[in-house]
């Protein structure tokens, strides 16, 4: 099996176990803190407010200056936010924000 064709099986395994933790919060804290850096983990919360911000229709420069970013990071969710389609905007909506 080729390493594209082991990491489509990896991603699936990984969904798997995100469905089986459901709604256990401390079980998913435990296992985001153990699977990621805490840099990756940092970065994870940082696009999540990137999202949450560009919705609410805040500016890429005030989000950036906000959150101590550069502007292209701003511009890299907000592009992933206009697919309507995208679990950005999917979460978003289930969230009702």
């Amino acid at each position: 099996m080729k390493k594209k064709e082991k990491l489509i099986e990896y991603k699936k395994e990984l969904l798997e176990i995100f469905t089986k933790i459901g709604s256990d919060k401390a079980l998913m804290k435990e296992f985001l803190i153990d699977i990621m850096t805490p840099a990756e983990f940092d970065e994870a919360a940082l696009r999540w407010q990137i999202v949450k911000k560009i919705n609410k229709k805040e500016t890429h420069r005030a989000v950036a200056g906000d959150l101590g970013i550069g502007i292209s990071t701003v511009t890299r969710g907000s592009r992933e936010l206009r697919n309507k389609k995208g679990g950005f905007a999917l979460m978003l909506k289930k969230l009702g924000l």
